[in-house]
């Protein structure tokens, strides 16, 4: 990396890795030392020269780190209640302890978990279930032990040594020379490059296993490692670095996604990515931000894959760079530099990285989509790619399904063994009187429980037997038992029916106003004015009248059958002629005075012609009466 004469390199077969900070370390820049001078680069950051600054003051944060060397990590940090903290450490246990149900079922549960922040306690046992490093450990056991005492490559160990002192100076696990920090953090880097020769050791592998190294012990840290390097960034560190050149593209072409003014920024001044985002990513920015945002951002990168580095670095440049008042005071390539170097702390404050990161509307399939169109590109400018990196997985639940664990690798193994001062045939008596206990608490325990009683459904299913409202032996009641007391009357004889003091009306009231006469004698009867009838109208219809019956007979008008009047039999028929004629109704005669007609008279003379006989003769007397 090309950005000032002042930048310090190292290199390891062929591959560079620069610090992006020049003269200032990272580590110095990041963590804000106390000491701002310069330093060669032939200084050592962690020698005994240097710590005498510490030694009248040895105060240690909450992080490990000496000295203030994290002056604003504890201001930027968002301090968490004590029983908060105690409810997700049981939250994070139960999830531990049935890790393969919770990723696959509630792997989103997981994820918002994650996103709140790991409990201190649980978070390096959580970063190496969630990187797959459980299980890795599990299925080569012995493996790092192997590499351990194998002596490695003389040159890659040349350089190992010289980096050691370059992490994290003035964190007291590395602060001493040969301490037992820089012992394991120099096994993990030298299992490594035996571990994959071809690939080697690249600078920038040094602060993810000092990171991890933090939480955890020294195989589980390596095996971290190889999760980081295979699954998570492949091929950051392989020679020619063209796997982090690659993504530098594709941050590139999302920058232009989430905030345009960057991106034209950027282009105008012909601002290459690789000058400014080697270091967050091969790093993990964890060399860049407070040390409080760097677990937070961990905990969500190990979970969710590479897209949470996307979106960080997503968020710094868009909050130096997104504004007017920002490209105003910077007008080309090394102000734009220089602002990049020196991020504002706010921006990096725990809690408004964490939502900022979290709006940024870049998922894995963005990611995915833009790194074929690059690598289209790629091969199209420079040729096929000179590193064959396997596949990256995007998160946890990814690195799961490629390699499913069996139960016993993800068993969780005590972290503290104590041995017991008894000696093993005692405590073979001991467990086995255990079990007797056991057994005889579980036998009197399923003697004690009652016998459960099964209770009748009160609503039976269509297929069940009907069962009997009642029992039809029980009679309805006791008939020993009376209807009611004989001796208790229905009612009190002494009390009258009613009060005699009361009239039955007020006799003061009349039974109507006398005053109201019964009609208005002002109004007529009817108008005299209008006729009883229309002059104009006939008093008859004169269409041709309707026949009296159907000419065609039909089953009615058969002689064979009962003459029926208003659908039902004639009382009077030939049979029940010599009875006597009933009266009808009220004592009245039967209609228009007729006798009840037998077979042959009503087939001569129906009542229907009857009736249209009588109203003609009606109407005709009318049509007399009022000429």
């Amino acid at each position: 990396m090309l950005l000032s004469e002042k930048a310090g390199t190292s290199t390891s077969h062929g591959k560079t890795f620069t610090n992006f900070n020049g003269r200032q370390s990272a580590d110095s820049r990041s963590i804000r030392t106390i000491s701002s001078s310069h330093m060669d680069d032939e200084s050592s950051l962690g020698s005994d020269s240097e710590m005498n600054g510490f030694t009248n003051d040895r105060h240690t944060d909450k992080y490990g780190f000496i000295g203030g060397a994290q002056q604003y990590s504890e201001e930027s940090a968002q301090d968490v209640p004590p029983e908060v903290l105690r409810q997700r450490e049981v939250k994070w246990l139960d999830m531990l302890s049935n890790w393969d149900k919770w990723m696959v079922k509630r792997h989103k549960k997981v994820r918002l978990r994650c996103q709140k922040g790991i409990p201190p306690s649980l978070r390096g046992r959580a970063w190496l279930y969630l990187s797959g490093g459980k299980v890795k450990r599990e299925q080569n056991r012995g493996k790092f032990e192997e590499l351990d005492s194998q002596a490695g490559d003389p040159k890659e160990l040349d350089v190992i040594e010289k980096d050691l002192h370059r992490q994290f100076p003035f964190h007291e696990m590395f602060v001493s020379r040969g301490g037992h920090g820089q012992k394991d953090l120099f096994r993990v880097l030298k299992a490594y490059t035996l571990y994959r020769p071809e690939e080697g050791y690249c600078q920038a592998q040094a602060p993810i296993a000092a990171v991890l190294l933090m939480h955890m012990p020294a195989e589980d840290a390596f095996w971290g490692l190889v999760q980081i390097c295979e699954k998570y960034l492949p091929g950051y560190y392989s020679a020619g670095l063209e796997a982090i050149q690659l993504d530098g593209e594709i941050l590139y072409a999302l920058t232009r996604r989430v905030s345009p003014i960057t991106y034209r920024h950027l282009e105008k001044h012909k601002i290459e990515p690789i000058l400014y985002m080697t270091e967050w990513f091969m790093c993990a920015f964890s060399r860049t931000l407070p040390w409080a945002s760097v677990l937070r951002v961990w905990d969500m990168f190990l979970c969710d894959g590479v897209k949470i580095i996307f979106r960080v670095g997503l968020v710094l440049l868009k909050c130096m760079l997104g504004t007017r008042e920002k490209l105003n005071a910077c007008q080309g390539q090394y102000e734009t530099m220089e602002l990049l170097r020196t991020i504002e702390p706010r921006y990096m404050q725990e809690g408004f990285l964490v939502r900022e990161v979290l709006d940024v509307p870049i998922s894995e399939r963005d990611v995915e989509s833009e790194h074929h169109v690059q690598l289209k590109r790629w091969r199209k400018n420079r040729g096929e790619l000179h590193w064959k990196s396997p596949p990256r997985m995007h998160g946890a639940r990814a690195i799961m399904a490629s390699e499913p664990p069996s139960r016993q690798d993800l068993r969780q193994n005590p972290t503290i063994i104590v041995e017991s001062p008894l000696p093993a045939p005692q405590l073979q008596k001991r467990e086995k009187k255990g079990k007797e206990e056991k057994k005889s608490i579980k036998k009197e325990s399923m003697k004690k429980t009652p016998p459960v009683t099964e209770i009748p459904n009160p609503y039976n299913l269509p297929g069940d037997p009907q069962l009997p409202l009642r029992d039809p032996q029980l009679p309805l009641r006791d008939p020993q038992l009376p209807l009611r007391d004989p001796q208790l009357p229905l009612r009190d004889p002494q009390l009258p029916l009613r009060d005699p003091q009361l009239p039955l009306r007020d006799p003061l009231l009349p039974l109507r106003d006398p005053l109201l006469p019964l009609r208005d004698p002002l109004l007529p009867l009817r108008d005299p004015l209008l006729p009883l009838r229309d002059p104009l109208l006939p008093l008859r219809d004169p269409l041709p009248q309707l026949p009296l019956r159907d000419p065609q007979p039909t089953l009615r008008d058969s002689p064979a059958q009962k003459p029926l009047v208003n659908d039902t039999p004639l009382q009077n028929t030939l049979k029940d002629s010599h009875l006597p004629q009933q009266p009808a109704l009220n004592d009245q005669p039967a209609l228009n005075d007729q006798p009840v007609f037998n077979d042959q008279s009503l087939l001569k003379e129906s009542p229907l012609q009857m009736s249209r006989q009588s109203l003609s003769s009606t109407e005709a007397d009318h049509q007399d009466t009022y000429l």
